[in-house]
């Protein structure tokens, strides 16, 4: 398949056209910023329309993904998990072998072309488990350019590797103390700096959320996940799958695997919320559960708020999945039926980690291992012949502190494990 061909597959989708001109799927999306940012906004949505549909653009971008980031990704059929489960066959989609360990880096790679080709000279992202802000550092470093990455404090403890790894490739990494010291406020920070020095900076946001053009275009860029695993899966099964299934915080892994089975409706679709320590605890980051809409960092989708719209704190045992809007587009494909979102909480997710780890040998992060703890539902309730494809979006490295921690045990760097 030419390049041109491989694009061409993603702009000429028969039936489902979203968002609109101005960004709307349906009644979410939009985008809703300061004055300040529109200028820059509209640059960014005018650059992207025309690199989109060149054919220079679009064979640098997939000469990128497969030299610098390793694509294709394996679809990978998980078979010691399918016979326990005793229902459908898992298949893996293994977005943790790309370059740097997940997804992320397969729009930190489009989005740094655009950034080159509109001569900026400054980085900026913000990141919640650190692994969009190890993307961004490594995009950057790549390029030669300065790269600022905000995180929430809290994140920065818990992620601790993956920040030495973002200094390590040249970022500055400035923690975040406002708020609840995670994702949305290193967005808010994000948004600060690009409205201070919008003419030399590039912000790489790092899920389908944001205002318009983000969604749209970090959706395009991850869509090469569900390109592949359509191919894939046809080649190793003869069919499509029966079941999508991807993890939900933003929604960036779930939006780039399900955008190509949109139109082929008998492939059901599940996003898999952060249901922290249960939903009646009010300890979660479900938003789709709570069944409430507003505008949040530049969009109207479904968020966790209180009864005056005040946005409420998200809680998830996985800094990725720690947040309390989502992307617009899940918000309609939920209203109009396409997908269902449900959630797993963080003793399902967890208990999923250790199944995958032990069974297959292979160590999930612990916001993919929510998708994996709904697979474990799901596939008892179908049959043998049927086929689930589960999008690991990335690898549990970074997160053996948090269950060491959470085991018990302490990992020092000096004495090893301390229990």
């Amino acid at each position: 398949m030419s390049d041109q061909s491989k694009s061409q597959k993603t702009l000429d989708k028969e039936t489902y056209q979203q968002p609109d001109n101005s960004g709307h799927f349906g009644q979410f999306g939009g985008r809703y910023v300061a004055e300040t940012l529109t200028s820059a906004l509209q640059e960014l949505e005018a650059t992207y329309r025309e690199l989109w549909r060149d054919s220079t653009f679009q064979a640098d971008f997939d000469r990128d993904l497969a030299h610098f980031v390793g694509r294709p990704s394996p679809l990978y059929h998980a078979e010691r998990l399918s016979e326990k489960l005793g229902g459908a066959q898992i298949y893996l989609k293994r977005e943790d072998l790309n370059h740097t360990g997940a997804h992320k880096i397969n729009h930190a790679v489009g989005q740094a072309l655009l950034a080159k080709h509109m001569g900026k000279t400054r980085i900026i992202a913000e990141t919640g488990a650190g692994q969009h802000g190890v993307a961004t550092a490594t995009v950057a470093a790549r390029l030669g350019l300065e790269c600022v990455v905000y995180m929430g404090a809290k994140d920065v403890e818990r992620q601790a590797l993956n920040v030495y790894r973002m200094k390590l490739l040249g970022a500055t990494v400035i923690p975040v103390t406002s708020g609840s010291q995670t994702l949305k406020d290193a967005i808010n920070e994000a948004l600060r700096d690009w409205v201070a020095r919008p003419e030399e900076t590039f912000y790489i946001l790092g899920t389908v959320c944001g205002p318009h053009p983000y969604p749209e275009m970090v959706r395009d860029f991850q869509s090469i996940i569900g390109r592949e695993a359509k191919q894939q899966c046809q080649e190793m099964t003869g069919k499509l799958p029966d079941a999508l299934v991807a993890c939900v915080g933003g929604g960036s892994n779930a939006m780039g695997l399900f955008y190509e089975f949109i139109d082929d409706q008998d492939v059901k679709i599940y996003g898999v919320e952060a249901g922290g320590l249960g939903i009646e605890s009010g300890e979660h980051a479900a938003r789709m559960a709570g069944d409430r809409k507003g505008v949040f960092q530049g969009q109207r989708s479904f968020l966790m708020c209180d009864d005056d719209g005040q946005i409420t704190e998200s809680y998830s045992v996985s800094a990725g999945l720690d947040y309390p809007g989502v992307g617009p587009e899940h918000s309609y494909l939920r209203e109009i039926g396409r997908a269902e979102y449900v959630y797993a909480t963080d003793d399902e997710a967890l208990a999923a980690f250790r199944n995958l780890t032990r069974m297959e040998g292979i160590m999930p992060a612990l916001e993919s291992s929510h998708a994996l703890a709904y697979v474990e539902k799901l596939a008892p309730t179908l049959e043998k012949d049927q086929v689930i494809v589960v999008n690991l979006s990335g690898r549990g490295d970074k997160d053996i502190h948090t269950v060491a921690a959470i085991d018990g045990l302490a990992l020092d760097g000096k004495s090893g494990l301390q229990g």
